[in-house]
């Protein structure tokens, strides 16, 4: 399985092309629609949200409700294009309107300034097009796809948000992905802590009036995945490596750990390691490790965590320089959220549920769903026979 996203944020469309899904699988356009609305919730948003309400159109790969084997093509529509169509124009425009909406103020903390550097754009536009989170839009719809393709085996996952602003969740060390969706469901700010949700969005709403945005942590949890996935041979076969790897590639993510992660650092050995039991199959008696041993899924559930920094654009922005003239001003402001994180952490959920899909397919048949879970179902039994 292999993909590619494209398209820009003020673009008339976001594309993405997908390879590797086997034939058989029953696919649901109405579940990628809802992964996407999920994407684009959570209390926060801004204005932009009120005006893309994501739909996908699938061009290729799919017929009658099921999948060909052959590549899927998935496109979104800007909506908001109809008000960028000479900025954004992919034919040339005069003299004049080239500099509509041109960008010399970098924003700290964007990849704006670096971006002009390395491709020479003397109009930074060219690079925060593409740079925004916009481009997550197609990820989630490769991850619902993913998690269409992890259910037909019985494998559920989810995501919440651990801290918000500096305010900490409360959560417990064992809970299912279950519960985490039903509890999510019911949160504004998708936390299972319900006793925190005020105090969150009362700061969400203050630092709004401040011009000011926040960060937080997301956590995503996997139920039912089966040990043996990924690889200690080589170190581009970890899995928990690929995993923090398209983790670390969402937008404004600083930071990955997996089950205590950091907290392991302060810790003896004897209170960090899983111990090994069976009771018809092997299990652990804690789950420090977040499902990983050797780089290798050992059948707990997997316990992924992410840092997402305060968005980088600022409505009171800092102070940054004119690319043309080298003179102080403040940063350029685009249109932007005073916090992400509820949604990252739906962006995190999916990136998770693509990596894993990708593995499954590797390691097992997978030209047809059907040989796809035979395979995936014999291979269980052999583990747990072990």
């Amino acid at each position: 399985m292999r993909y590619l996203t494209a398209g820009e944020s003020h673009g008339p469309e976001l594309t993405a092309i997908i390879e590797g899904i086997p034939a058989g699988l029953e696919l649901s356009i109405e579940k990628i629609n809802q992964e996407l609305a999920r994407r684009q919730g959570g209390y926060g948003r801004g204005g932009r949200m009120k005006i893309e309400k994501d739909q996908v159109r699938i061009t290729s790969g799919v017929r009658h409700g099921k999948t060909l084997g052959s590549p899927i093509t998935m496109i979104v529509q800007n909506r908001d294009w109809k008000n960028w169509q000479t900025v954004m124009s992919v034919e040339s425009v005069a003299e004049k309107d080239q500099k509509l909406r041109r960008v010399s103020k970098p924003r700290p903390g964007h990849a704006d300034l670096v971006g002009g550097m390395k491709y020479g754009h003397n109009d930074l536009r060219n690079v925060l097009e593409r740079s925004s989170a916009r481009e997550t839009t197609m990820r989630v719809a490769i991850g619902a796809i993913a998690k269409q393709i992890l259910a037909a085996v019985d494998i559920e996952i989810a995501s919440h948000v651990v801290i918000l602003g500096g305010i900490e969740a409360a959560v417990p060390e064992t809970i299912s992905v279950q519960e985490i969706q039903a509890k999510v469901n019911a949160s504004e700010v998708n936390m299972v802590d319900e006793t925190v949700e005020e105090s969150v969005k009362e700061l969400i709403d203050q630092t709004k009036k401040a011009g000011d945005t926040i960060g937080g942590v997301v956590e995503v949890r996997t139920d039912n995945v089966p040990a043996g996935l990924g690889s200690y041979v080589q170190w581009d076969r970890k899995l928990d490596g690929k995993i923090a790897q398209i983790m670390m590639s969402i937008n404004a993510f600083k930071g990955v750990e997996f089950g205590i992660g950091f907290e392991a650092a302060r810790q003896p050995g004897s209170k960090v390691m899983d111990e090994i039991v069976w009771n018809e199959g092997y299990s652990r008696r804690s789950n420090h490790l977040g499902g990983f041993e050797g780089g290798m899924t050992n059948g707990e559930q997997i316990i992924v965590r992410g840092v997402m920094k305060p968005i980088p654009t600022l409505y009171k922005p800092l102070m940054s320089v004119d690319i043309d003239t080298k003179e102080p001003y403040k940063a350029s402001v685009e249109r932007s959220d005073s916090t992400a994180v509820p949604a990252a952490s739906v962006v995190a959920e999916h990136v998770v549920s693509t990596v894993l899909a990708e593995e499954l397919l590797d390691k097992f048949s997978s030209d047809k769903m059907e040989e796809f879970k035979q395979a995936v179902a014999a291979y269980r039994e052999a583990v747990k026979n072990f």
